[in-house]
């Protein structure tokens, strides 16, 4: 077992290869049996307890063996001398040693050799974070010693690079390692090409099964337009076996101080959590804020977890975030720096009898900002609270039978719920706000079912009443807006919104009644052979499906008093009927697998009732149940009769060759309202990928917007050689690029280098970055660029 640790104990870079064990070996055929010893030797001399062994001398056991120029072994002692080409093997773990000379005690399994190298087997990770190379671990040294299961390396260094001139080494005076236990090391020095890059004056490293060990992890660093130098130090926190605890502290040299943390804990076998906390102390503020200097610092953390109590699974993700300023400023990735809302739930839910009835307990909070202010100002947000709420609901149950079965289901809610939002935006400084107050909602609804078919035609008819009870609702609710006009680079920006409202201060009771009919065809196919040349397969199948659902709801006639919380509360009345056509290809591989390579779905509304029951009305922007199931963008800024045309199309033709485009086409305004596509292609070692979101629809609705991004790579993360990648994304109707990264790697047979640049142009953030990480093959990274930036 000589060194078979050092694949765990040789760096400090992070936790990524917390967990390994070393892998068994295969048992090797014809050994000794186990309290015998096999001495063979061109000379095999015997004097008394001496067994000298000379020329291609070998000695072997059960467990190891020893080879060398000459052996001298000692029967009484169970002391073996080698001298000249020594090569010892572990067969258990195949680590292998060669030496000048050493004495080993086969008894006490302790020994000495001098002037020593070998190799250890590679301990190869799974992660795909993480760089892998089937390289063993090399080791070299002046002497290196054993004691029980203890080693002792002395004046030497290790490596997983190929020799004799690796990338990287490990130096220390001492090594001290226990397999299986731990590593330790005085006077580290981690060399790159020989040059010193770390210096550690004691270093210790956890080897167990389960290695948790507290202790300062590798420094990191980097360089920001806004930020200046960002100086990082981390210490883990290996509390006990059920808690740990990882603190980042760092500094920007132009900001101030900032600290990462994060606090996992498993305190049952049931139960987990995981707090993550990052937070600024923007002392000096941004030279080129809209304000000068204006100080964007804040805080941010998520909380998740899971249970079993009472027979309930929860579940729990609480998001808080002090200002959109600080996000914005200081989140490091766009995806995040672009997100205006905050989404926190939490629940307990049970099922009984057999899944057929669930009950939940939820809490649930979203937070939307709405535009950027100051972090010492109102912030300009719509929030929307669900304190407790009980959820009872029952699954679809047979309550008839017979040629025409009979369904009854329900779901039923009773909660304490909360909005608030600004009333209007003029100012900054002072923002009233519109607040709902507690109210608390109970809501059942009950529904009954059939269905039949003939033909291959089916009918689905589905009967729900609705009782809704409020302790509050509006008395005046209307809002106002300003003209459309142009703004910064924008030829349309919203108009300022001014809402009035009033509470009752008195309960409001909402009944409705819902009937819905589903309606399908006998899909229609076809089957055909394909032109070889588009390398589609043996054969093709065409197939189409027609779906026609109408929906007549009605009882709601005060539609403008009810509190939008969620989607239950945005029901209206309508008479409407809702068609779907689509087409699906398949193609039959040569193996004999179907693969579906084409989706197409249009849809069209029509409604009988253009004002939804006196829900929508004129010249403001509505939003009713019936069109949020239909497009995920406002069209009714009035009464009308039908929804523009949604066309949703999946292309997949090829494996390396993928396309979605979802557009929607308004009649009613005669042009395109919105647009979307992606387009992805990757063959061997090249990717392109090419993406868009246009929306044109009036400003009244949805804000204008035409983003596109465009990018693409070569090679991937763990590619051997260089591999490189880069993205924009541009606004076309600003003219500007709003992100832009460009990364390049170089991967070697047991470490590698990726640098990446990146640019933020995005609100109050005008920003460019230098990143960069280490990687040593089976062990981890280190650096500033995290692992979710890099190149996959």
């Amino acid at each position: 077992m000589f060194f078979s640790a050092f694949a765990l104990a040789l760096l400090f870079l992070n936790r990524a290869s917390f967990g390994q064990t070393a892998a068994s070996r295969p048992a090797k055929p014809d050994l000794p049996p186990r309290d015998e010893i096999w001495m063979k030797g061109v000379v095999n001399e015997s004097d008394s307890e001496w067994r000298h062994l000379k020329g291609s001398a070998h000695l072997e056991t059960s467990e190891m063996q020893i080879s060398a120029d000459e052996i001298d072994y000692n029967s009484d002692t169970a002391w073996a001398y080698a001298r000249g080409h020594v090569q010892m093997e572990q067969f258990s773990t195949g680590d292998k040693l060669n030496a000048d000379h050493g004495e080993y005690n086969l008894q006490t399994e302790e020994g000495k050799f001098y002037v020593v190298d070998g190799t250890a087997p590679a301990k190869i990770l799974t992660s795909p974070a993480v760089l892998t190379t089937t390289n063993p671990f090399y080791y070299k040294a002046q002497w290196a010693e054993r004691i029980k299961n203890r080693y002792i390396l002395h004046h030497g260094f290790v490596t997983d690079c190929k020799m004799p001139k690796p990338w990287w080494s490990f130096q220390a005076p001492v090594f001290d390692i226990i397999p299986g236990d731990r590593a330790m090391a005085r006077h580290a020095l981690f060399r790159l090409h020989r040059v010193p890059i770390f210096y550690l004056p004691w270093f210790y490293r956890p080897l167990g099964r389960s290695p948790r060990q507290s202790g300062f992890l590798t420094p990191n660093f980097g360089h920001t337009s806004t930020r200046g130098y960002m100086y990082g130090l981390d210490y883990y926190w290996a509390i006990n076996r059920s808690y740990d605890l990882d603190a980042l502290m760092q500094d920007f040299t132009q900001r101030g101080p900032a600290e990462s943390v994060e606090f996992r804990g498993k305190p049952n076998s049931v139960s987990d959590f995981d707090f993550n906390l990052y937070s600024v102390q923007d002392m000096n503020g941004e030279a080129g804020a809209p304000v000068a200097y204006q100080k964007q610092g804040g805080t941010e953390y998520e909380l998740t977890g899971r249970t079993q109590i009472w027979g309930f699974n929860g579940r729990i993700d609480y998001n808080y975030l002090s200002s959109y300023l600080f996000r914005q400023a200081f989140s490091y990735s766009f995806a995040t720096a672009i997100s205006s809302q905050v989404d926190s739930v939490g629940y307990l839910q049970r099922h009984f009898k057999q899944d057929l009835y669930t009950v939940n307990i939820v809490l649930q909070r979203t937070q939307l900002f709405e535009s950027i202010t100051p972090i010492d100002k109102p912030a300009n947000q719509v929030v929307v609270q669900q304190f407790p709420s009980l959820q009872f609901a029952g699954r679809d149950q047979q309550i008839a039978g017979g040629s025409l079965p009979v369904y009854f289901s329900f779901d039923s809610t009773a909660g304490l719920l909360e909005r608030s939002e600004p009333a209007a935006y003029e100012t900054v400084t002072s923002r009233s706000t519109v607040s709902s107050g507690d109210v608390a909602r109970m809501d059942v609804e009950p529904r009954v079912m059939t269905a039949f078919s003939f033909a291959g035609f089916s009918l689905s008819p589905a009967v729900t009443l609705g009782a809704t009870d409020y302790t509050n609702s509006y008395s005046v609710n209307s809002e106002s807006y300003g003209a459309i006009v142009p703004c910064s680079y924008y030829s349309a920006c919203p108009p300022a919104a001014t809402i009035n409202a009033r509470l009752a201060n008195a309960n409001f009771f909402r009944k409705d009644a819902d009937f819905t009919l589903d309606f399908r065809t006998p899909s229609l196919e076809r089957v055909f052979t394909p032109p070889k040349w588009l390398h589609l397969g043996t054969k093709l199948k065409h197939v189409i499906e027609i779906e026609a659902i109408y929906e007549y709801v009605t009882g709601i006639s005060q539609f403008q008093k009810i509190i939008h919380f969620d989607a239950t509360d945005i029901i209206s009345n309508t008479n409407q009927a809702t068609i779907w056509l689509t087409n699906r290809l398949y193609k039959k591989g040569k193996d004999g697998n179907v693969s579906e390579v084409l989706t197409w779905r249009l849809a069209q509304a029509r409604y009988f009732d253009p004002t939804f029951g006196g829900a929508v009305l004129p010249n403001v922007r509505n939003v009713v149940l019936a069109t949020e199931e239909l497009s995920p963008y406002a069209f009714l800024s009035g009464p009308r009769n039908y929804s523009p045309v949604v066309s949703a199309l999946t292309l997949s033709p090829y494996s390396f060759l993928g396309i979605d485009w979802r557009v929607e086409y308004d009649p009613l305004q005669h042009k395109i309202i919105d647009d979307g596509f992606t387009v992805s292609f990757r063959y061997g070692l090249y990717s392109v990928g090419v993406g868009d979101t246009a929306i044109t629809t009036s400003p009244l609705l949805v804000p204008q917007a035409n983003q596109i991004n465009f990018g693409g790579g070569y090679g991937s993360t763990n590619r051997k050689g260089w591999n490189a990648a880069a993205l924009v994304t541009r606004d076309l109707l600003a003219g500007r690029n709003l992100f832009e990264f460009i990364q390049g790697s170089y991967n070697t047979d047991c470490c590698g280098f990726s640098v990446q640049l990146r640019r933020f142009n995005i609100g109050i953030r005008d920003e460019n970055e230098y990143l960069f990480s280490f990687s040593v093959a089976n062990l981890g990274t280190f650096g500033s660029l995290q692992k979710q930036g890099r190149i996959q």
